[in-house]
């Protein structure tokens, strides 16, 4: 085919535009002056298509609102997820920001790569590449050495781990980059839970592995759906600990939270390994990278968080470690589009009074007020459900006024012989024993009725691991007898 043919097939345009120029192309040579596609040939095409569409896909993500795929499936139905910055001024930094903890970072370990300046700080390479070049150009830092993939190795000079030494001094941190307060606020509005409204089915499903009865559900149901907060209280031992930790089940299962988040250069440390857990995008592996998201953020499983006595009003606020300069975030701010349990409510060093005054606004406006070790003063959200899990009745910890602010107030009452009786047979299921229903007669006549015991939840759990204890110790086969049981019941009631 003449030169000029060529030119015409490769730069149409409009109606003569051709999709594939190069195929139209071979379509028009002789058959015998066509190449023989050999297996491999065949394979490295495959290979050259899916690479090519896994490109395009990835443009195509950076450009649209659809959250990118999952082994060639869609995300959960998740609502928010961070997008990767292409630039600093997109992810909400300065280069400043970002040169102080590429300094620490090589303070801290003698010398670092390129790559692992991005695991570090979750930032995109080819940001940092930049800005390593002209580090370098500024003589703060120097190659050390060639590093795989285009890469160096890099270490301070004089000059700069002496800068790097002044920066420390304010601040130790040179984790993940931090993310904007506005982002995170944006991102617990996208997150809320107020967005979500609980179905009859949902509460099953997050309850499965609890006896819990209709009327419980019907009374739960309506409070979890305000996502504002309530009272669970009752007798010790019937489940409120087991009913308040499951009630995130009934939300969606994650959210994506940032690992530190950045106000007028102090770095507020958020994700918290004790508190949150992660669920990270599952990974197909390969050359490319197919997830195009911000990996200062992480995905975590909606947070439950359970307080107890421990409790006290440094909790409530940011906290400074002197000795690094990191700020760490309250419970509160932790639980954000989660659960916070306050468990064993009235228990706690502070007095309950304390503990009311300092949440009866957030609780009426949702958002709070957060005083950082500069001074400055910073509006959070506060968004999650509290529960306030209590053996005390509400009405004696507190005053109207907090009372109207917690519009629902459960009581979770003793289990009936009939749910007690289940329950046992539920527990024997997991604790390996044959059910035996004299067994349990002999229980329920002897130790309950005739003494006029009440039922709780707890018991046939509690039981039958004494049970199963004294059996593992005779060496004898683990079985509910009459006898066993009581054992089990002189050592458990021996002073009850």
């Amino acid at each position: 085919m003449p030169n000029e043919n060529l030119l015409a097939l490769l730069t149409a345009k409009g109606k003569n535009a051709v999709a594939d120029p190069w195929t139209a192309l071979d379509a028009t040579r002789p058959e015998h002056d066509r190449p023989k596609h050999s297996h491999q040939d065949v394979k490295l095409d495959e290979l050259l298509g899916r690479l090519n569409g896994l490109t395009d896909g990835a443009l195509a993500g950076a450009q649209s609102s659809e959250p990118p795929s999952s082994a060639g499936a869609p995300l959960e139905t998740e609502v928010f997820y961070p997008v990767e910055p292409k630039s600093f001024a997109q992810a909400q930094l300065t280069s400043s920001e970002v040169e102080a903890l590429i300094l620490k970072l090589l303070l801290a370990r003698g010398d670092a790569s390129g790559r692992l300046m991005t695991d570090q700080l979750k930032l995109p390479f080819i940001l940092l590449t930049e800005l390593l070049r002209q580090l370098k150009q500024e003589q703060w830092i120097v190659h050390r050495a060639d590093a795989p993939m285009n890469d160096y190795l890099y270490t301070l000079t004089d000059l700069g781990r002496e800068r790097a030494r002044r920066l420390s001094e304010h601040c130790t941190y040179f984790g993940a980059a931090p993310v904007s307060l506005k982002d995170y606020i944006d991102s617990v509005q996208a997150q809320s839970l107020t967005a979500q409204h609980p179905t009859v089915d949902d509460l099953k499903r997050a309850f499965s592995d609890l006896l819990i009865n209709q009327k419980m559900l019907r009374r739960l149901g309506p409070a979890i759906n305000s996502a504002r907060g309530l009272f669970l209280y009752g007798a010790a031992g019937n489940g409120k600990t087991s009913i308040a930790e499951r009630i995130t089940r009934a939300f969606g299962h994650h959210i994506w939270i940032p690992r530190a988040i950045g106000v007028d250069g102090e770095i507020i440390r958020l994700f918290d390994p004790s508190n949150h857990e992660e669920a990270p995008l599952e990974s197909r592996g390969g050359l490319i990278e197919q997830h195009q998201i911000d990996k200062r953020w992480v995905r975590v499983k909606r947070p439950t968080i359970v307080v107890g006595g421990e409790l006290t009003m440094d909790n409530l606020e940011v906290t400074l470690n002197t000795a690094t300069g990191i700020s760490e975030a309250p419970m509160q701010l932790k639980s954000n589009c989660g659960t916070l349990v306050i468990d064993d409510f009235g228990r706690q060093k502070m007095s309950t009074d304390q503990l009311l005054n300092r949440w009866i606004v957030p609780l009426e406006k949702r958002y709070d007020f957060l005083n950082l070790a500069s001074g400055k003063k910073i509006q959070v959200p506060f968004d999650q459900l509290i529960v306030f899990s209590t053996n005390l009745q509400p009405k004696d910890l507190c005053d109207e006024a907090f009372l109207r602010r917690i519009p629902y107030k459960i009581e979770v009452t003793d289990p009936t012989e009939d749910d007690f009786r289940e329950l046992i047979k539920l527990m024997a299921d997991k604790l390996g024993f044959p059910f035996s229903q004299s067994a349990v007669d002999h229980l329920v006549q002897k130790h309950y009725r005739a003494v006029n015991r009440p039922f709780r939840a707890c018991q046939p759990r509690d039981l039958l691991m004494q049970v199963k204890n004294f059996c593992l110790y005779q060496k004898i086969e683990t079985e509910m007898t009459p006898e066993t049981m009581d054992f089990a019941v002189e050592n458990y009631f021996a002073i009850m």
